[in-house]
């Protein structure tokens, strides 16, 4: 894997902390995950995301840079702060 993606990615993703994203998952076999959530922090090798569901309970979820990078999650960012980065 290229090392500059990974980190043009995540250099990305830090400027999008606190913005509202469309996070798209693949989870094998025909499934696809779509909620909206919150970018909460981005670490070194992973980033979370805080989703709500109708019963004010908040799930925190944890990808890697290299899911984006093979497409296994996609993301869109809401927010016009960032210029709606699609990763």
């Amino acid at each position: 894997m290229d090392k500059n993606t990974i980190s043009q990615i995540r250099k990305e993703l830090e400027n999008c902390v606190g913005k509202r994203i469309q996070l798209k998952a693949n989870k094998g076999r025909k499934k696809i995950f779509i909620r909206e959530g919150i970018v909460e922090n981005v670490y070194p090798s992973i980033f979370t995301v805080k989703f709500e569901n109708d019963f004010n309970s908040s799930r925190k979820v944890s990808y890697s840079y290299t899911d984006i990078l093979t497409r296994t999650v996609e993301i869109k960012v809401m927010s016009p702060n960032c210029n709606n980065i699609a990763l």
